[in-house]
């Protein structure tokens, strides 16, 4: 049952039984692979969704994730009904259709069948035949729900032995849906067994229903209410049977209550309880019994204009209730609460490097943008900083920010109108609890900041009355509380202009210690590496001085997140071949680059195809140690830069993280206004790191 030393390039995740979550094992495991580098794909053997004419909801979240670009046909093996049909043809067609997908992929997650009707008398066995057949060692997942750690451990050993029957290999064990008081018992009986292992606790977020799938479940319809807000998780079930009051000091937070359609005192009250401040965020409300609330009471509703989803639905309440509560959720692709706590739960409970090594993967030298991403918010967490947002009522902020809390990336200041912000986080369903709020309208701090600022910009002639009025700017005040050490750094520009979000800085932050020019990088995340580009959002036209300064904020800021720096110097000329007045800025500049950083690979003036195309670079330039393998490109002016970054990002489907400011004292950065969530959550871990950088110097 031991796993040999072989090199593999994939793992196979298979269940002994229903209900073990595996899901969320393969995302987390993926997520893993992600930060491993190479092109990683999925591979589903059986699906029965291909039999039910529906999207198997499992390989399209792993899809969602994966870093090659795969047909979602392509990376299934047979279904359920073919295995029936011939188990050994079946098999030889996986084997065939696997290879196909592995041929495009350094590494491939494969993702073991549901048990739904394999019809063969062990469904692990068979998926153990097929790892066999692959050459793919075995992740095993287990439900530990309701069993006892001897339980756990006696399932364990029974399915290592199915595993090693059908001549596959076994390499780690992870027991989810652990009960909590249970989980270190459970964890320490399976230290036994003669392989890696880990347990899990039960997280209810992961298997509590969205309002949606209790709507599909009770084939009911969305009454009243938000139809975005349907994907919440219903947490807690509740039949509303009893009087109102006794139902609102019973109500708790993702509650969904099930009451007939003629209780309108229930109704009314817990359209208005949701509402109040003070009381708990409800999932949703279910109507059932085929009624719909009487006229008078649907428009008194439909005045009030509830975000919150109402369903009715036709069955009485015993069977209503049932249903909720055996309806069980899926981590799919949509479930952003549910895909954020299972890679939580994966990455604080199973040890990365052990699988890694357990695994035995031949690890490629490649950099995906699924492993600089996840890099990044590793890195942020491993020392979480203090990020404040100062556009704090702007919805992207508030979900990037739920976001980052529920990874636990950063701690967070959001700036703006406490009860605005609370009531729009409801109205979103995202979880604020550990962020703090503060209004610089009304906050006490506003008076301090004044007078620092007006110290500061005394020789600037400010008056104290002035200084007062631009403190209650939200992005004065976000940059004052980075001056003082109140926070590690600031992230705004969703609906700030780039201007509004810097010059702040340039009055309070200031320049580092021999740097003049604030400028900015992407990092470009191509298929296979990222690139570092500036500047492209902040110097319009620098001179030859600016641009040198630009390179060596670049080169510095590429090394801090592990990019080894190999400096371009971009132009329409390469080496002595041109001359002209913008060829001899960027040849003046890389002179100065070499006086005032020796240390430093640089190249230029030099054209863009021979800074990275190696067989360019051969004829170009054949001695340059930059020529073909560049990995920061500076560009002449911000007209070039900023094209050439959208150019790549849009044709050639590139990731750009940024921009990321350099040169400041302390990390202040600007987000596009048509910032993406995932783009404020990778700023912010970006700006912690920066952070984290700035404690060390």
């Amino acid at each position: 049952m031991a796993s040999e030393s072989v090199t593999s390039n994939s793992i196979y995740v298979a269940s002994a039984e229903g209900e073990t979550g595996k899901s969320t094992i393969a995302l987390g495991l993926l997520a893993i692979l992600s930060a491993t580098g190479g092109r990683i794909g999925v591979f589903r053997p059986i699906s029965r969704a291909m039999v039910a004419g529906e999207r198997d909801y499992i390989l399209e979240l792993l899809l969602a994730h994966a870093s090659v670009d795969l047909d979602y046909e392509e990376c299934i093996g047979v279904t359920y009904e073919q295995v029936n049909d011939d188990p050994e043809a079946a098999i030889a067609e996986i084997v065939a259709r696997f290879h196909a997908v592995q041929a495009q992929c350094d590494t491939v997650l494969i993702v073991g069948s549901d048990y739904t009707d394999v019809g063969n008398p062990s469904e692990l066995g068979f998926n153990a035949r097929i790892a066999a057949n692959l050459s793919s060692p075995i992740v095993l997942a287990l439900n530990a729900s309701g069993r006892t750690a001897d339980e756990v451990h006696g399932h364990a050993e029974h399915a290592l032995n199915e595993v090693a029957a059908a001549h596959a290999t076994a390499v780690a064990v992870i027991a989810n849906r652990c009960d909590p008081d249970r989980l270190a018992g459970i964890a320490t009986a399976l230290t036994t067994i003669p392989i890696a292992s880990w347990a899990l606790p039960e997280v209810p977020i992961l298997s509590a229903p969205t309002m949606g799938e209790l709507k599909a479940a009770l084939d009911g319809y969305l009454y009243s209410g938000d139809a975005d807000l349907l994907d919440r998780e219903a947490l807690n079930v509740m039949v509303g049977g009893m009087t109102v009051e006794h139902i609102l000091e019973r109500l708790v937070d993702g509650t969904v209550v099930i009451t007939p359609a003629d209780r309108s005192d229930v109704l009314l009250a817990l359209v208005n309880a949701n509402a109040a401040q003070g009381f708990p965020r409800l999932a949703g409300i279910i109507l059932n019994g085929g009624l719909k609330p009487h006229p008078m009471i649907q428009a008194l509703v439909t005045g009030l204009n509830p975000t919150l989803p109402i369903v009715c639905c036709d069955q009485g309440t015993y069977e209503t209730a049932r249903i909720a509560a055996h309806t069980r959720g899926r981590v799919a692709n949509q479930s952003a609460r549910k895909i954020d706590a299972a890679l939580a739960l994966m990455e604080e409970y199973v040890d990365v490097d052990k699988v890694i090594a357990e695994v035995n993967l031949d690890i490629p030298e490649v950099v995906t943008p699924q492993m600089f991403e996840y890099q990044l918010v590793a890195r942020a967490k491993a020392d979480r900083k203090h990020i404040v947002l100062p556009e704090g009522e702007e919805d992207r902020i508030l979900r990037a920010a739920s976001h980052l809390l529920r990874r636990g990336v950063a701690r967070l200041t959001l700036l703006g109108d406490a009860e605005t912000i609370a009531k729009r986080a409801a109205a979103l369903d995202v979880d604020l609890g550990e962020v703090d709020v503060i209004d610089p309208m009304t906050s006490e701090l506003t008076e301090q900041f004044a007078e620092t600022y007006a110290e500061l910009r005394k020789h600037k002639n400010v008056a104290l009355d002035r200084a007062r009025d631009l403190m209650r700017d939200v992005s004065y005040f976000g940059t004052m509380m980075v001056h003082l050490g109140m926070a590690d750094g600031m992230v705004s520009g969703a609906v700030h202009t780039t201007a509004h979000t810097i010059r702040p800085s340039f009055e309070i932050i200031k320049t580092k210690p021999g740097v003049s020019t604030v400028s900015s990088v992407f990092f470009m995340c191509l298929a296979d590496k990222v690139l570092t580009y500036g500047d492209c959002a902040v110097v319009p036209d620098p001179s030859a001085a600016q641009l040198a300064d630009i390179a060596i904020s670049s080169a510095e800021t590429a090394a801090a997140f592990g990019i080894e720096p190999r400096v371009a110097m971009l132009s329409y000329s390469t080496g002595e071949s041109g001359s002209g007045a913008d060829v001899d800025k960027v040849r003046a500049a890389t002179e100065m680059i070499r006086e005032r950083a020796p240390e430093l690979l640089v190249e230029g003036p030099i054209q863009y195809d021979a800074a990275i195309e190696p067989s360019v670079a051969r004829t170009k330039m054949p001695d340059s140690p930059v020529a073909g393998q560049a990995t920061v490109l500076i560009f002449p002016d911000l007209n070039t830069g900023n094209n050439t970054y959208k150019a790549v990002q849009r044709s050639a489907g590139a990731i750009a993280v940024g921009p990321v400011l350099q040169g400041l004292n302390k990390p202040i950065n600007d987000l596009s206004r048509g910032a993406l969530v995932a783009d404020i959550v990778n700023t912010v871990a970006i700006t912690a790191i920066q952070a984290q950088n700035m404690a060390k110097q």
